[in-house]
Order: C-alpha cells, then sequence, then structure tokens
C-alpha cells in the first residue's frame, strides 16, 4: 500500500522508516554478494552542468547528457528524445529498485515479528 497507509494505518513494527538506512545486512539473503551501486557523475561534474538538486541521483549522468543535448540542439530539442528516454528508463529502474528494497525491508521486519512471537509462545 501507500505510505500513509502503511506509516499511519497499518502496523507500525513491520513498517520500514524511509528516513533511515535498512535495519537488515544488504547481503544477508545474498549468497554471492550483491553489485554494489556506484556513482558514475563526479560531484564536480554536477555542480559545472549545475544540475539541479533533485537531479543529483544514480541517473545524473544521463540527465548531464540530456541537458547538454538540449543546449546543444536548441531549439530543436525532439531531437534528444534518446537522451531523455535513456534517462527516463534509467530513473523508472531506480524507483523500482528502491521499491523492492522497501518491500525486502517489511518483508524482513515482518519475518522478525514473527520469530520473536513464535520464540515467546515457546519460552511460556
Amino acid at each position: 500500500m501507500g505510505h500513509v497507509y502503511s506509516q499511519y494505518l497499518g502496523d507500525p513494527a513491520v513498517t520500514p522508516d524511509h528516513t533511515k538506512g535498512p535495519t537488515f545486512d544488504p547481503l544477508y539473503g545474498y549468497p554471492g554478494g550483491r553489485k554494489e551501486r556506484v556513482m558514475i557523475a563526479t560531484l564536480e561534474e554536477m555542480e559545472s552542468a549545475q544540475l539541479p538538486l533533485n537531479k543529483r541521483d544514480y541517473c545524473a549522468h544521463l540527465a548531464i547528457d540530456h541537458r547538454a543535448c538540449r543546449q546543444r540542439v536548441w531549439p530543436l530539442t525532439y531531437k534528444c528524445a534518446h537522451e531523455k528516454h535513456t534517462y527516463l528508463n534509467c530513473e523508472y529502474a531506480d524507483y523500482v529498485l528502491r521499491l523492492k528494497e522497501h518491500e525486502r525491508e517489511r518483508r524482513l521486519l515482518e519475518r522478525a515479528k514473527r520469530k520473536a512471537e513464535r520464540a515467546a509462545r515457546a519460552a511460556h
């Protein structure tokens, strides 16, 4: 469900806090490890391109390419459709990854709660 529902109407014990990082080991459940996400654009590149703060994420290098293309072909910005499409696909993939991480955290919290309840029942 949406954030408002899960945060205020759902069970707060199994709702991840979006303002904090993950509470579980990021490698838990990945025996082969995970690929680390790396920023491709540096801070200097983002500042020199005057990239807005809300676009400084893992897709910043594509946003810089798109902005550069728009400046190069102005006023015929429709010629940058490929760069825009690549950037928007990256943003969507990043969004999906964040959703999956949130869902993983929620399921691990539910699992930890079930284990604690099972241990409490076994202790009695």
